[in-house]
């Protein structure tokens, strides 16, 4: 039988009273996740256990606490983790339930915990700000400014502020000197709503650069409400700083590392460490951006670069207690978010002070091994001798992709599904026959067969998912059709919305939700941060 922990014991190991490592999970899907759970919680749900547990938590003897909502997800979690080795699983006796009846508070949203520091960044520090109507005016005065945009570039390419060039996060100190060579000209960082905004307009401050530098107000949905326009589909992005400009943006980084007391490690000390691995939670992380990573990157390395990693750490790093290890050829990345995550409450943060030399290295994506895959066990066809199987009636087609992947593209007559719930899912909808199943990662197809064959189902994975079904010619649609499963596995952002009352009511009610999380925090359950003057 599973262990248990009480509300009060966990609450007392998560404020740091005891010693040790720690990681808490959450085993819902991501869109009821969202709407209530635990601040300091990782969500992993059920449907994506195997694919993403052994990077969240790389140590097996880990202590791991994991809680739901009472739906039985956490005993499920708990199983399959011990069946892969884990050995020191509890579960939260009652749930999220049990948690609020102990007077603890809980929280809606993503990536909670960055999203309220940003809050408390702007209320400790005065971090400088514009409204959307400033900027816009400024822009049509002809002012002496750039406005550098803090998110991916896959967000940036979605929405942009006119003249925006994209500048994610880590990469701001690293680039300025490279993109704004002129101290006269004034600084405005942007992200969608708040947090990236603070932080990427902070870290320049912080980094002591001699521009004016604020951020925008609300981002882009501030900018979209206050009725100006955004750009879309563009892709223009900060270049390469000089040598000049690279070491510029290195010696303003170690002015702010210092400030953040940044620690260095050397290769031999990582090495060691490296040995105690299994004793002692390890994250190797590479802060760079993806196109370096790929060139070139420590072998034993994640990608998880600096600005998302600090708006998102429990999207990368779960253990507390944990040794985090930064990685960054030019250090400006590595310093800049170690810093921020000493302020986020990750005291054992490094940089690695040799970078990628002396290190193994190799290139090309990462491949990620997935614990408990039944691999050649399950039957793989092809996406043609699935188009056959469902024209002749004798299969269904499910698509196990994100339920706003599907909605945008997926092979014509699937039905979305979520993995948690697919066996259950098809007896209720009378659904019989072979079961032929579509993913982004033929990994999950295969986990999901083999449960279904379990069960007494015939299933088959279609090799390549949607992807091989589109290169193969085959028909696409799109639009959510008639979803087998109910779509909670996503937490709609503002603009996932379909109408565009929607969007605006969601881009309201997100803003004055981020607002208020420097007030909601300072309950029972929430977390404090330090402020470090200068």
């Amino acid at each position: 039988m599973t262990k248990t922990i009480q509300a009060a014991e966990l609450l007392a190991q998560l404020d740091g009273n005891s010693a040790g490592e720690l990681a808490l999970l959450d085993a819902r899907e991501e869109g009821v996740f969202g709407h209530r759970h635990i601040l300091y919680a990782a969500c992993l749900s059920l449907s994506q256990l195997e694919l993403r547990v052994a990077d969240l938590i790389p140590r097996a003897g880990t202590p791991v606490v994991i809680c739901d909502a009472g739906g039985g997800e956490a005993e499920l979690a708990a199983s399959r983790m011990l069946a892969l080795g884990y050995s020191d699983i509890s579960v939260l006796e009652g749930g999220l339930d049990a948690w609020e009846a102990a007077g603890y508070e809980l929280f809606s949203g993503l990536n909670v915990p960055s999203k309220a520091f940003g809050e408390f960044i702007e209320h400790e520090y005065g971090t400088p700000s514009v409204s959307a109507d400033e900027l816009k005016a400024m822009m049509d005065n002809g002012e002496n400014m750039v406005v550098l945009d803090s998110r991916p570039m896959a967000e940036y390419s979605m929405m942009n502020i006119p003249t925006g060039i994209d500048c994610p996060g880590a990469e701001l100190v690293h680039r300025v000197h490279e993109v704004v060579p002129d101290p006269e000209t004034t600084v405005v960082v942007n992200c969608a709503g708040r947090t990236r905004s603070i932080i990427g307009a902070q870290s320049l401050i912080d980094a002591n650069i001699p521009n004016k530098v604020v951020a925008l107000r609300n981002g882009t949905m501030g900018w979209h409400l206050a009725g100006h326009k955004l750009e879309h589909g563009r892709n223009t992005h900060a270049p390469t700083p000089s040598p000049e400009a690279a070491q510029l943006g290195r010696e303003r980084a170690e002015v702010a590392g210092r400030r953040f007391g940044v620690r260095m490690v050397d290769a031999a000390t990582l090495d060691t460490w490296r040995a105690e691995c299994d004793q002692h939670t390890l994250y190797v992380l590479d802060v760079r951006t993806i196109q370096e990573f790929e060139a070139s990157r420590v072998a034993d390395s994640r990608h998880a670069p600096g600005g998302q990693l600090v708006q998102g750490t429990d999207t990368y790093i779960v253990t507390r207690g944990a040794r985090v290890v930064l990685i960054d050829d030019a250090m400006t990345r590595a310093l800049m978010t170690a810093g921020w995550l000493i302020q986020l409450g990750w005291p054992d943060v490094y940089v690695l002070e040799s970078g990628l030399d002396g290190q193994k290295t190799v290139s090309g994506p990462r491949d990620v091994e997935v614990p408990g895959d039944p691999g050649a066990t399950v039957t793989a066809i092809s996406p043609s001798e699935a188009q056959a199987a469902v024209t002749a009636g004798d299969a269904i087609l499910i698509d196990l992709q994100r339920s706003l992947g599907h909605r945008e593209k997926h092979a014509e007559g699937a039905r979305f599904a979520i993995r948690a719930r697919l066996a259950a899912d098809l007896d209720a909808a009378g659904k019989s026959g072979t079961v032929l199943l579509l993913a982004e990662n033929d990994a999950l197809a295969r986990l999901a067969a083999a449960e279904l064959s379990a069960s007494g189902r015939a299933a088959k994975v279609v090799t390549g998912g949607n992807a091989a079904w589109e290169a193969a010619g085959l028909t696409m649609a799109a639009g959510s059709g008639n979803p087998l499963s109910s779509p909670d596995d996503v937490y709609m952002r503002p603009y996932d919305r379909s109408s565009q009352a929607e969007v605006e009511k969601a881009m309201n009610d997100y803003l004055t939700w981020e607002i208020a999380l420097v007030e909601q925090i300072q309950r029972p359950g929430g977390i404090s941060f330090q402020s470090y003057p200068e």
